[in-house]
């Protein structure tokens, strides 16, 4: 059995210290081809930790730690970092699953009331178009927010902050994983019944890989900031003597 728990808990492979740096789309083809049986194996994972439904978000968040890992060309042992993630991330990533479905579902309805109503009143064209900016940029900022939860322990506020302006600053490699995302999905439906077996093997870890290639970048550079753009405390005032 030795060969079944190494398939889950061996160091992956790393990057020979001599290998020319990549970047952009070739590094991003270079980790997913050394990285293809690791992203494979953490699809199953995910689908095994998110079957209570609950677990989603926490289990979505694993997965988000891992893909920052492979990312950042770090030592992963899939199955100890998964279950470490998932118990460390449960609350928080659960309270984060709730507050940012709640905002989506508001979202869609609201796009959903004005798409309908505009279909008869053209004015309601322009709520409806900021709708569509507010929903996109809502996601952008989900997922800058979660790289951001397993980069770095942030208070709540903070962290909301930090991912508002990584979405501001660079909102376009977000955008790029999200429409990467969507192909992926719709590259499933067009070839269905031949891809039946995307979404168990490749979609869910791919997906978030790519997303969290593409945000790293923001994720950086707003956890590098100065502390003067950092929210402070109101000093105290000195104990009178």
């Amino acid at each position: 059995m030795q060969w079944l728990r190494d398939m889950w808990t061996k160091e992956g492979p790393g990057i020979p210290k001599d290998a020319p740096a990549k970047t952009g789309l070739a590094l991003f083809a270079d980790i997913l081809a050394r990285e293809w049986w690791e992203m494979v194996k953490l699809n199953i994972l995910f689908l095994l930790a998110s079957l209570l439904v609950v677990t989603l978000p926490a289990a979505l968040v694993a997965m988000a730690r891992v893909s920052v890992a492979l990312v950042e060309d770090r030592n992963t042992y899939l199955l100890r970092d998964f279950a470490e993630a998932f118990l460390r991330y449960l609350w928080r990533a659960t309270a984060w699953g709730l507050a940012l479905g709640a905002a989506f579902a508001i979202c869609i309805y609201v796009i959903l009331t004005y798409a309908a109503g505009a279909r008869d009143n053209l004015v309601l064209a322009a709520p409806l178009a900021v709708a569509l900016v507010a929903t996109t940029f809502l996601a952008v900022t989900a997922c800058h927010l979660i790289m951001l939860m397993v980069m770095r322990d942030l208070p709540a506020l903070r962290l909301l902050r930090l991912a508002a302006l990584a979405s501001v600053v660079r909102p376009l490699p977000a955008l790029g994983s999200l429409a990467f995302n969507a192909t992926l999905w719709l590259t499933h439906i067009l070839f269905y019944p031949v891809s039946v077996f995307m979404p168990a093997t490749v979609n869910f870890s791919l997906g978030m890989f790519a997303v969290a290639f593409g945000v790293h970048r923001a994720a950086v550079m707003v956890l590098d900031l100065p502390d003067t753009t950092q929210p402070h405390r109101k000093p105290h005032a000195p104990n009178a003597s």
